[in-house]
């Protein structure tokens, strides 16, 4: 009888043991599916509402050597950091598809607050990623990338939009271009809109590895593909790393007169150097 009671007691204990460790793994599982998609990093370094709060020109400017960050569905995390803007200012710009406060179903996020994703096709194929910044209809065009992490996702998603047999693209090739980016991050047109400050799937963060870029180091150029507009294209209102290897298009006019201090008003098409492939995005 004894033997039986000693018996009874063990298996209760082994069941309640049992029972503990389950919620215990249970409770493991769930912290690690959160840490997977709320990492400490991402929490640190996430930019918030107050850096989008700012003019376009200097928004454009404060762009260059962040981060963007993309997650996937599966949890993978894309990482680029930018190295080439252009503004966009709305109202008198010319260039801007809210010339003029023009308000369209397309054009919505250029209105919504600072930080907003305006993602808008191009060709009827392509996309481009732009985020709001104040001002009426202003906003910043992402133009290139550093990738910095998924290189091998970016260069599978960027050949599912090539041609077969096309070579390897490098590192430098993947993200250099307005288009580019988009394919690169799979950046879809339904991110339009949304918030780049809140959003789960898509977000800023601040390079802790890197020093904020240098006015020196930022060349002011005049923005591409946007020829038709006058006087408008002639606006330095591009931004790019000096020296970046991947910046879509080098003007060494721009350079010279950003070195010695002076902004550019005006340059000739010898000046502009440019590698193949869709660089010269035109805001349709």
């Amino acid at each position: 009888m004894a033997g039986r009671k000693r018996k009874m007691v063990a298996a209760a204990s082994e069941q309640t043991v049992n029972k503990h460790k389950s919620r215990t793994d249970l409770k493991l599982n769930a912290e690690t599916e959160r840490s997977h998609y709320f990492t400490k990093n991402s929490q640190q370094h996430r930019l918030g509402e107050e850096f989008f709060n700012q003019s376009c020109l200097s928004l454009s400017k404060a762009f260059l050597g962040k981060v963007l960050v993309r997650r996937c569905a599966d949890g993978t995390e894309l990482r680029g950091r930018i190295v080439e803007t252009e503004a966009y200012l709305g109202g008198e710009d010319k260039a801007s598809h809210s010339a003029g406060g023009k308000r369209t179903e397309r054009n919505t996020a250029m209105f919504m607050k600072p930080g907003t994703i305006y993602v808008y096709p191009i060709y009827g194929i392509y996309l481009c990623m732009n985020v709001s910044s104040e001002g009426e209809g202003a906003a910043v065009l992402l133009r290139s990338l550093e990738p910095l992490q998924g290189q091998p996702v970016m260069r599978q998603l960027r050949a599912a939009r090539r041609k077969e047999g096309a070579r390897q693209l490098k590192d430098k090739e993947l993200c250099n271009g307005p288009s580019k980016l988009c394919q690169a991050l799979d950046i879809p047109r339904c991110f339009d809109r949304r918030d780049l400050a809140s959003d789960p799937e898509v977000w800023l963060e601040r390079d802790h590895k890197t020093n904020p870029a240098e006015p020196h180091n930022i060349v002011s150029a005049p923005r591409i593909g946007i020829e038709s507009h006058g006087e408008w294209a002639k606006k330095p209102w591009r931004f790019y790393l000096r020296g970046h290897p991947c910046v879509s298009v080098v003007n060494k006019e721009a350079e010279r007169q950003t070195l010695s201090g002076n902004v550019m008003n005006d340059l000739g098409p010898s000046d502009v150097q440019s590698d193949t492939g869709q660089h010269n995005v035109k805001r349709t």
